[in-house]
């Protein structure tokens, strides 16, 4: 064999590996979440999420993105698809599972928060200093953040706490059923995909949900009469960014800090803040389809206020026979909501 031969065939052995090597280091997600892509939350928070990821990666992180349960199942098993492999990362409530995740559940109790930007970060901040327990521990946790304040989209108008009574309501987690049914109305659990065909059917009366989904589920075209709050939201709910576990740990050390740089506090923070920005565009569309908006006074939201405290009183009590400090959990979140604001 020749020595120009030879040659060749030593630099091409060692083309083929380095190109094997960079093949091993480069990884395709599949993002797997609930709602359709041109939705608030995919459109402005997601996607552009990936988007960055990959740039950041310079391409060797790419994603695979099935909206609407396109990998199949329901809404609520999308934590354990996490956990479980079936997708390498999934957007979703905890809220669809009830009692599963206790202590976060702490930011969906009525009127805790003012602000997703800062509930957001403070939503983060707990999670980061452990307050939450082990209730994230079989995934990798990439974003927690809660959407802009929860409003009461019905076929009739509602402005004292007595138009409740007998509303079949859809609510989205297991403390705003609560909730409903203190203040008078009917709890109808269902996750988002399912509120416009049961509006349309006649099946619930309307739903408690942020401007921003309504866009997407075209709900204004089906109830004409909101009921807003001032300060304090009557609700919002938790969403969780999650990543298979064993998927992240097989990861190269350099596309770890990748994703590492992209998650965390600081998108957590963003993401609530763009989902909360993302209520403007519906709420003007149903201005301008000439719907009932009622913005109640904060007089007349005091009134919510003090039929809501029950909730909140039971909330602490079942927490505390738990075993956990339901006090202090609603204090720590109140506390960290707040410094997060300043």
């Amino acid at each position: 064999m020749t020595i120009t031969l030879r040659a060749g065939l030593l630099g091409t052995a060692i083309g083929l590996c380095t190109a094997a090597g960079a093949w091993a280091q480069d990884v395709t997600l599949r993002l797997h979440q609930f709602l359709p892509e041109q939705a608030a939350v995919p459109r402005d928070v997601l996607i552009p999420w990936m988007e960055r990821v990959t740039e950041a990666s310079d391409g060797r992180i790419a994603f695979e993105h099935y909206p609407a349960m396109q990998l199949g199942g329901r809404p609520p098993e999308l934590f354990d698809q996490a956990a479980d492999g079936v997708a390498d990362v999934v957007w979703t409530l905890p809220g669809y599972t009830p009692g599963r995740f206790p202590r976060s559940e702490v930011f969906e109790l009525p009127f805790m928060v003012s602000d997703a930007e800062s509930a957001s970060a403070a939503l983060w901040r707990m999670y980061e200093d452990g307050a939450f327990g082990d209730e994230f521990d079989r995934v990798k946790v990439l974003g927690l953040w809660v959407h802009g304040p929860g409003v009461i989209h019905t076929s009739e108008p509602v402005v004292e706490v007595t138009d409740m009574q007998g509303l079949d309501l859809r609510t989205p987690t297991r403390v705003t059923g609560q909730l409903i049914t203190e203040l008078g109305g009917n709890a109808v659990g269902m996750p988002v995909p399912q509120v416009a065909e049961s509006l349309t059917r006649g099946v619930i009366d309307g739903a408690i949900i942020p401007w921003e989904v309504t866009g997407a589920i075209r709900s204004s075209e089906l109830v004409s009469n909101h009921t807003e709050f001032p300060e304090e939201a009557l609700y919002v709910a938790t969403f969780l960014l999650a990543m298979n576990q064993s998927v992240y740990d097989g990861l190269p050390d350099d596309l770890k800090t990748v994703l590492d740089e992209q998650t965390g506090a600081a998108f957590s923070a963003q993401a609530g803040a763009a989902t909360q920005a993302a209520d403007a565009g519906p709420r003007q569309a149903a201005v301008e389809m000439g719907n009932n908006i009622v913005t109640l006074t904060t007089e007349q939201a005091q009134e919510w206020k003090d039929a809501a405290q029950p909730v909140i009183d039971a909330w602490i009590a079942e927490a505390d026979t738990a075993g956990l400090d339901g006090q202090a959990l609603v204090d720590g979140a109140r506390s960290a909501a707040e410094a997060a604001s300043d």
